[in-house]
């Protein structure tokens, strides 16, 4: 008997690691029949999964009392229970709790979700601006705080799709790899500003919680706080064209001293 409890428990053990393997993804790009949510890397996006939870335990419980709810109707209600139907008499105690009830529950949940609105629309003095523009189809970044170079020039360049083939760097993952990265610096507040030159795009990363729409003459405007290292992958999110699919998206975050031994290589190529 106890081995058969312990080959139970190893099953299920392995079971349980295989599905949460198969189908959530505790990194920073996705998986094939992946339904989680990426790991998050700021604080917004740990507020969105906080909330996220949040809002799960009302909708299980609502859910659980209207399948009980249904239960009880289809079971007391047969006609081969209650043969005579009972008269139905007039509850306004009744009414005025299933009205109450409902704004009360709308209350605990619009409460919270204030504070995070509130959150991804405030922008603190950011330290570092970056400048998104999208294109069919490719993105381009721009670091404008760097504009007092000869001539005066920016740190700008283009990120296109890796494509397959000797290019794409071995262990890579297929249409989310680009030729040129963006390197962000960690615990430090990021502006993001997003446009568009043509159509409409989204620049949108999971990790992030970010995904705002670049519209053609507008600037959108978004802040970014990395709170850890790593490389962070998105795409484009809105239907911008036949090569909509190709528009990757891919972020290195680094500590400070890394990012300023990065741009301090970058700038001299724009001085030559």
């Amino acid at each position: 008997m106890l081995n058969n409890a312990k080959i139970l428990s190893i099953a299920i053990v392995t079971f349980l690691s295989t599905y949460n393997t198969k189908f959530f993804s505790y990194s920073d790009a996705p998986e094939s029949w992946q339904i989680g949510i990426q790991d998050p890397a700021t604080p917004n996006m740990e507020g969105m999964i906080n909330f996220h939870n949040y809002i799960m335990i009302f909708l299980i419980s609502i859910g659980i009392f209207v399948l009980w709810m249904l239960y009880k109707v289809i079971t007391d209600f047969d006609e081969e229970v209650n043969p005579v139907p009972e008269k139905f008499t007039h509850s306004s105690a009744l009414e005025i709790i299933w009205t109450i009830l409902p704004a009360v529950i709308l209350m605990f949940i619009a409460v919270p979700s204030f504070g995070l609105l509130y959150s991804l629309d405030e922008l603190i003095d950011p330290t570092l601006t970056l400048k998104i523009v999208g294109h069919q189809w490719y993105w381009s970044y721009e670091y404008s705080d760097y504009n007092q170079l000869d001539g005066g020039e920016t740190l700008a360049f283009d990120s296109y799709l890796t494509p397959e083939g000797p290019d794409l760097p071995y262990g890579s993952f297929r249409l989310l790899e680009v030729d040129n990265r963006v390197v962000l610096p960690t615990n430090t507040h990021i502006r993001l500003l997003i446009t568009s030159a043509d159509v409409l795009h989204c620049w949108a990363v999971p990790s992030f919680g970010v995904k705002v729409d670049a519209c053609p003459g507008r600037l959108s405007q978004a802040s970014l706080f990395i709170k850890r290292e790593g490389t962070y992958f998105g795409q484009c999110s809105e239907i911008c064209g036949v090569n909509h699919g190709f528009m990757p998206i891919v972020v290195v975050s680094c500590p400070i001293n890394e990012y300023v031994n990065w741009i301090t290589e970058k700038m001299p190529e724009l001085n030559n």
